[in-house]
């Protein structure tokens, strides 16, 4: 649909899969539970698709996408297209089964039945496991890496872009497809074999991608988006030269289409010139992370080149001040002409949740301070129609987000001195251990007295109906507190029970008090608030809701301090004290933008040592701080991870240094490559470090060989984000590979992550398989010193 001389055009990007009751997910569970079948997933998802394209015109939105939504994720979704599915999903050509996508997903049993459903795999093979998965640049998002082999054959194997594009018309609404470009495609993947440089594959690629191109342009479309988010990232004049390549050959193939070009999450950068001379029709650039870039491209753009301005914020919460970005947008319309500028989200809406008026309960002041996807939307149409028609025609919008920002800059709500006092006070000292790691390590052995690998988890158990069933109750007040109470306690001891009946040396109490494992925190401390339908995708079918840090952080009262305290008076087992970390908790809220991300990551290191000091007061000689998301707050760009790394291990140390030296300090990390920053990992000083391993087979341990990691380590060799339970052989084969990489004495043995998406007929039998693996690694290396 064209745009009306009222507005200039305005873009989303993309828009949230999830559907705003979370329909895809009830959609999902009910098909990988065999309740339901392909044909009723597909036509929810056909229902959201045709929902979110509504929404957006009714919105005013005239660059709607298609091909943005997806049923696990999008980079899978190109996998698919172009046909790179590894042979052990079975896969020998032809239309891809549902089955076989969800199995590189999810990974799948070893009776030949889809995972989780009664479904066939029609080739997805016997009891595969999944892709790799790891996160989508520095966000939240995960995504299932491409594995590519020597001689790697692409093809168009699923026309899933020109499919969506045609049922959109169908509808009505002509779209704008989006796809993953191949560039950044091929950077995102990987290869068992070390010597494959993914780039090189880019020939056999590039004709799959003309021919979706090709079928586009034949049936309509005008445009296509083409992400390539690698144009924000170090390149080197390789990654420059494929780029050169594959928009040349787009140029050759197609040049009447039109190709807007789309990187965000930062600047261009020294990749500014590349992306100019690429043969493209259209630039996007994201303002939000790099406002500043917009005059050097003013500078260098060529006339005719369309200019995407990314203005409205695609990762936050907070609302825009239109005024402010009239005035920044004004003098470039006047200058480069209505018909060369587009206003648009900076990246794509999926990072947000839907509706702020689903947010009956939150408070009012706060929330004239926010802007969802919906509201982003109505903040492109009013930054479009001023722009076009002058600021008279939205006078009412531009008035309400200037009173709101005001009103949010000097409410005492965001600001406490006694906060800031406590935050510059900070001395060195507080932010080390007494002892060196050594010293440490044996006062807490014998203390703890543990066998040679050790056996725990990461933390939580499953959160079953029932859990969850009477959390809602007593959210509702049809179960009070007492009987509530009883509830948990006995969940949690039956779960201590349980994991002493199977071996567990370290134990966990499972978290079944705990819904979240940053909103549990952020709801008990003060400068957090939290939403009821804020939901935004993490994986898959995984959301989240993350806490709005929207002041100064501290702690009121004890947050977990009475729960340890009963889950240790059940078990004469270590039982460790479960804590998130600073730098995760930061990373998974949305975060002020009115202070440095460094100040506030402090205010919450120090509610945290708050917590630390109190269970070691308790009792607790095992405290487990997880820092799951250190690495995805990384900037992109290597000359900028000094800075970070610096204050993120700063607020690590912290919060975990101000323990006698018997007490031991775990922390946990997640789907991240370590290699770059494995000094900075030393430089936590954890004593013990679980990670995730599993699907790398080991690879990620490579960082931390030899003497680059001398404190312990737990490699996951039990993938949690998939319902297989892997045999004892399985295990011990990647603990095999541990040991071939690490000292014995170093190993502790653990699963990836928290087990709490998971059943529990899944988990009892993976744990035991986990512990035997454990026993068997401990027997035969007692019979090699004997």
């Amino acid at each position: 649909m064209s745009p009306s001389p009222s507005t200039l055009p305005v873009s989303t990007l993309g828009t949230p899969r999830i559907g705003p009751r979370r329909e895809l997910k009830s959609a999902l569970e009910s098909y990988w539970s065999g309740k339901s079948r392909s044909d009723d997933l597909l036509a929810s998802a056909a229902a959201l698709r045709a929902s979110n394209w509504a929404r957006q015109h009714a919105l005013g939105v005239t660059n709607i996408p298609s091909n943005d939504f997806s049923l696990y994720d999008h980079v899978l979704d190109t996998s698919l297209m172009v046909g790179a599915i590894p042979e052990i999903y079975g896969w020998t050509g032809g239309p891809v089964p549902l089955d076989t996508y969800f199995a590189m997903a999810r990974g799948s049993q070893g009776d030949g039945a889809h995972a989780d459903c009664g479904h066939h795999h029609h080739g997805a093979g016997q009891g595969v496991p999944a892709l790799e998965m790891t996160k989508w640049f520095d966000t939240n998002y995960h995504y299932m890496v491409p594995e590519f082999t020597a001689g790697q054959r692409f093809s168009l194997a699923a026309t899933k872009p020109l499919d969506e594009y045609l049922e959109a018309k169908a509808l009505g609404y002509e779209t704008r497809p989006v796809l993953l470009g191949p560039v950044s495609y091929l950077k995102l993947g990987k290869s068992k074999d070390a010597s494959l440089d993914p780039l090189s594959l880019l020939p056999g690629l590039l004709p799959a991608y003309v021919e979706m191109l090709r079928r586009l342009a034949a049936n309509g479309a005008e445009w296509v988006q083409i992400d390539e988010p690698c144009l924000v990232l170090d390149l080197d004049d390789k990654s420059r030269q494929a780029l050169r390549v594959a928009y040349g050959m787009f140029a050759y193939a197609l040049p009447k289409l039109k190709l807007m070009l789309t990187p965000y999450f930062g600047a261009l950068g020294d990749n500014l010139d590349t992306a100019l001379e690429l043969p493209v029709a259209g630039l996007h650039l994201d303002l939000v992370r790099a406002p500043e870039q917009l005059d050097a491209v003013l500078a260098k753009a060529p006339r005719g080149l369309v200019l995407s301005l990314g203005v409205i914020d695609g990762r936050n919460i907070w609302r825009a001040n239109l005024a402010t970005l009239l005035d920044r947008l004004e003098p470039v319309v006047a200058r480069r002409g209505s018909d060369h500028i587009q206003i648009a989200s900076s990246c794509s809406l999926l990072h947000v949740p839907i509706d702020l008026e689903q947010e009956t309960e939150l408070d009012a002041e706060l929330k004239s301070w926010l802007a969802f996807s919906v509201q982003k939307m109505g903040e492109l149409a009013s930054l479009g129609r001023a722009l076009a028609g002058g600021r008279e025609s939205v006078a009412a919008e531009i008035a309400a987000s200037v009173l709101a920002v005001g009103t949010r800059s000097t409410s005492p709500r965001v600001h406490d001195a006694a906060v800031a006092a406590r935050s510059a006070a900070v001395t060195a000292e507080q932010a080390r251990r007494a002892s060196p790691f050594v010293e440490r390590h044996a006062l807490q052995q014998g203390v703890l007295d543990l066998p040679a690998f050790p056996t725990t988890t990461i933390g939580s158990f499953p959160q079953t109906s029932e859990v969850r069933k009477a959390r809602a109750a007593h959210a509702k007040g049809a179960l009070d507190d007492t009987a509530y109470e009883a509830f948990l306690c006995h969940e949690t001891e039956a779960a201590i029970r349980w994991q002493e009946e199977i071996g567990l040396d370290v134990l966990v109490h499972g978290e079944f008090e705990r819904n979240d494992m940053v909103q549990y925190f952020g709801e008990q401390l003060a400068g957090f608030a939290f939403t009821k339908s804020g939901w935004v995708q993490s994986y898959g079918s995984r959301y989240v809701r993350p806490p709005i840090l929207f002041g100064d952080v501290s702690r009121p009262k004890p947050m977990t301090v009475e729960w340890w305290r009963y889950a240790q008076s059940v078990t004469s087992k270590p039982m460790k004290g479960m804590l998130t970390g600073p730098v995760t908790i930061l990373n998974w809220s949305f975060v002020r933008d009115d202070v440095p991300r460094s100040v506030a990551c402090r205010q919450i290191a120090l509610a945290i040592r708050d917590e630390v000091q109190d269970l070691e007061k308790a009792g607790a000689c095992m405290i487990q701080i997880d820092e799951a998301a250190l690495r995805e707050g990384l900037p992109l760009r290597r000359g900028e991870w000094g800075p970070y790394l610096a204050w993120a291990v700063e607020s690590f140390r912290l919060c975990a240094s101000g323990v006698a030296d018997r007490t031991q300090i775990h922390t946990h990390m997640c789907y991240s490559e370590f290699n770059d920053i494995i000094d900075a990992i030393a430089a936590m000083d954890a004593d013990v470090i679980s990670i995730e391993t599993s699907r790398s087979k080991m690879e990620l341990l490579e960082a931390f060989v030899g003497d680059n990691y001398p404190n312990d380590i737990g490699p996951g060799i039990y993938d949690i984000h998939s319902p297989r339970v892997p045999a004892v052989a399985e295990m011990t084969d990647l603990l095999d590979k541990a040991v071939e990489r690490l000292r014995a004495s170093q190993i502790w043995v653990n699963p990836d992550c928290g087990l709490k998406t998971r059943k529990w007929e899944e988990v009892r039998p993976a744990l035991v398989n986990m512990v035997a693996a454990a026993r068997q690694l401990r027997a035969r290396f007692a019979e090699a010193t004997e």
